[in-house]
């Protein structure tokens, strides 16, 4: 069939490829370096515990099959190993039925982590990268032009993601509609990278406009994605500088790199390619019979699943972040629906006197991204994902987001388990562990110029009150020294 390749996307193709691959590199080289201590064996939620309630087909996973410390590590850095060589380009150094394993098999790998992660890998952009992933099977490599419908599905995606996002920020919270959110969002979302505070000190007139240029960039230019060439590549364009900006304003895991990455497939066709003066496309052979049928398959079977998302824009009650298969592959998106407006921050603190008195001295446990130490610039992680991090902000809104995990990992710094330890930053108790732990709420706000010239404070914080009273290994002892 003619109609079902373009070659003029073959760039867009490839910079896609290449660029998710490097992005699932990184998601399996977060994985790799906090599933211990969040769910492994010894971890605060531990996977055999959660497989024990949860059938393969609710939440399909290798590790239904076994479980050990040992056999995740493995599937992790097959993960990171397979990753890596898709990003250098073994995906166009095999046959297409080979490039199409190499990446089902990375998607199945992933998917087998996530549905077994908990509440860790509850976010949105495991999710985005699962359906991404997917996609990306279906796109080809050099031995055929990229097929017509995968690239649509692909748009189809960055449009959910974009205008749902969009839509929950205006059905949700004022200060979207009158152009405030931003007067508090650079300081109170999850984790400000090192640039946040001087997006914070912008004048709130640019903050408006930062709000009016996002309704833009959600609510508009996901429409001309699908405006024929060169307009769907000034549009993706245009996703892509408005996801730079928050890059710099901010650490959201790799939400707005893969944002990026699925705009990139976008650019191309030959009234872009001529206008950009882009690279004139390779001969490719035409696609094999039973791989048009393929695609055809997938994208029947994406618009069927597409009902879900589709009623859910559409309803008043929208949901932010959904999905409706435990395969993840049609998803609904949104983000930051409601912004808070007071940033709240738990900090942990361990003492090894015997006893609580007025006089005891706290340390303050240090996390590796989360805003503790005033003084800390506020670090760029992403697109590393550090998810303690992310679920202590979410702690600090609601005690109801913490139930699941906090107690155990109170409990696992009294025990010392060195696979938690290895989540933060700073353990103010090398030699042996404490005897007593808390936990403390404080307002925190982003210090003014003055203060950070005078002081070297990134931060001024106060305190609200004790979160947790302190707590001990040995229970009676806790109540009596906390009254």
């Amino acid at each position: 069939m003619e109609w079902f390749t373009d070659a003029h996307y073959w760039l867009g193709r490839l910079l896609f490829q290449r660029g998710l691959a490097v992005l699932y590199l990184v998601a399996f080289l977060s994985v790799a370096g906090q599933f211990r201590g969040l769910i492994g064996e010894r971890g605060l939620l531990p996977v055999p515990r959660f497989l024990a309630s949860v059938r393969f087909r609710q939440a399909p996973s290798l590790f239904h099959l076994h479980y050990s410390d040992r056999f995740f590590a493995a599937v992790t850095w097959t993960g990171v190993a397979l990753s890596a060589a898709l990003a250098a380009g073994a995906g166009d150094q095999v046959p297409l039925w080979a490039s199409m394993l190499m990446w089902a098999v990375l998607w199945a790998l992933y998917l087998s982590i996530v549905n077994v992660g908990q509440t860790w890998f509850g976010f949105m952009w495991e999710y985005l990268l699962l359906e991404a992933g997917f996609l990306a099977i279906f796109l080809g490599n050099d031995t055929t032009a990229p097929p017509v419908l995968v690239l649509l599905l692909l748009r189809w995606l960055l449009f959910r993601l974009e205008f749902g996002a969009g839509l929950i920020k205006l059905r949700t919270d004022r200060c979207w509609r009158d152009l405030t959110c931003l007067y508090y969002h650079h300081e109170t979302q999850p984790m400000p990278g090192p640039l946040s505070w001087f997006f914070h000190h912008l004048p709130r007139p640019a903050h408006r406009v930062e709000v009016a240029a996002n309704h833009f960039a959600q609510l508009v230019v996901p429409f001309a994605l699908f405006a024929p060439q060169p307009v769907a590549s000034a549009a993706a364009a245009f996703v892509i500088v408005t996801q730079l900006w928050l890059v710099a304003s901010g650490n959201f895991a790799w939400l707005n790199w893969l944002t990026i990455v699925l705009a990139l497939p976008v650019i191309g066709g030959s009234a872009t390619t001529d206008a950009l003066g882009l690279p004139a496309p390779p001969s490719f052979a035409a696609a094999p019979a039973w791989y048009e049928g393929v695609v055809l398959a997938v994208t029947a079977g994406v618009a069927v699943l597409s009902y879900w998302p589709v009623r859910n824009l559409l309803s008043r009650h929208q949901l932010m972040n959904a999905s409706f298969t435990p395969l993840h592959l049609v998803n609904t998106y949104g983000a930051f629906g409601t912004v808070s407006r007071v940033r709240h921050e738990l900090v942990i603190e361990g003492t090894d006197e015997p006893e609580v008195t007025d006089a005891t001295v706290w340390k303050e446990y240090g996390f590796k991204g989360k805003p503790g130490d005033v003084r800390r610039l506020p670090p760029q992680v992403a697109p590393y994902h550090l998810r303690l991090d992310w679920l202590m902000w979410f702690a600090a809104l609601s005690p109801a987001y913490a139930a699941p995990w906090l107690p155990a990992f109170l409990v696992a710094l009294l025990d010392g388990n060195p696979a938690v330890l290895r989540l933060l930053r700073r353990n103010p108790f090398p030699d042996a562990p404490p005897t007593f732990v808390r936990a403390r709420l404080y307002r925190y706000r982003f210090s003014t110029r003055h203060q950070l010239r005078s002081t070297g404070a990134w931060w001024d914080r106060t305190l609200v009150g004790d979160y947790l009273p302190p707590l001990t290994k040995a229970p009676a002892t806790a109540a009596r020294n906390s009254r």
